[in-house]
């Protein structure tokens, strides 16, 4: 059958619109409860800080884009320093100050919410210190052979890897992720939709979601993670939101 010019423009102009993403796939939108977000789905959310890179044996000079370090050159030569340390150091006062200033660092709040100085702070004690602060919208390298080794104790050998809005996903075994530097998204879920751990693209802490409260406890044990579980008003942007009411 041919279409005549008409038409064929006609067809041409439809909007295409991508279906909503499976929830147990993919981050909490922004402006909206975590936990109301994924209702249905996860009845818990544990946000956990990406932390401070600490290099003791690789020079701190080659965190820059064009030589930033492989996640194993990480792991041997670096280690971690929590958001509660840097507290002490800097003498901030809150979890929230620690991410508005992070958040300012990478223009990533408007302009009413953004904190210069305490970004310089930042800056400052990292600098003092030999420290590589936390970054955006990853996984840190210090955490993701901890994290993919307490999702294998959970019994699972393969993991779903996907991408931000739920377009694409890669089967991996879980045991080439942890030996090999390949992990390319950061949108980690079981095939059994128990388990997810998400990233959000402009902050610079990942969650856990699950409906299994004691699951979660056990990988945030086993890894030593640093965070907080999510109340049913806390949002992406959470260090805002409680600074605002303070």
């Amino acid at each position: 059958m041919f279409l005549t010019l008409e038409e064929g423009v006609s067809h041409l102009k439809v909007e295409r619109v991508l279906p909503e993403p499976h929830r147990y796939a993919v981050c909490a939108c922004e402006d909206v409860s975590i936990k109301n977000f994924y209702k249905d789905v996860f009845n818990e959310v544990y946000i956990f800080f990406h932390p401070f890179i600490k290099p003791l044996t690789i020079d701190s000079e080659l965190f820059y884009p064009e030589s930033y370090p492989d996640k194993f050159q990480i792991i041997n030569h670096c280690e971690i320093l929590t958001w509660k340390e840097f507290l002490a150091l800097s003498g901030m006062k809150s979890y929230e100050e620690l991410d508005i200033g992070l958040r300012t660092r990478i223009l990533g709040l408007n302009k009413e919410y953004e904190n210069k100085e305490l970004k310089e702070m930042i800056n400052s004690v990292s600098k003092k210190e030999n420290l590589i602060p936390p970054t955006e919208g990853m996984l840190p390298e210090l955490l993701i052979n901890k994290l993919l080794g307490a999702i294998k104790k959970e019994k699972y050998d393969w993991i779903w890897v996907g991408d931000e809005f739920g377009t694409e996903r890669k089967l991996e075994y879980i045991d080439d992720l942890i030996d090999q530097d390949t992990l390319a998204r950061h949108n980690l879920f079981t095939h059994d939709n128990s388990i997810l751990i998400t990233t959000h693209w402009d902050s610079h802490f990942s969650m856990i979601c699950s409906d299994d409260k004691k699951k979660i406890d056990r990988i945030i044990k086993w890894c030593n993670l640093e965070g907080f579980y999510c109340d049913d008003h806390t949002e992406i942007y959470w260090s805002v939101r409680n600074s605002n009411k303070e």
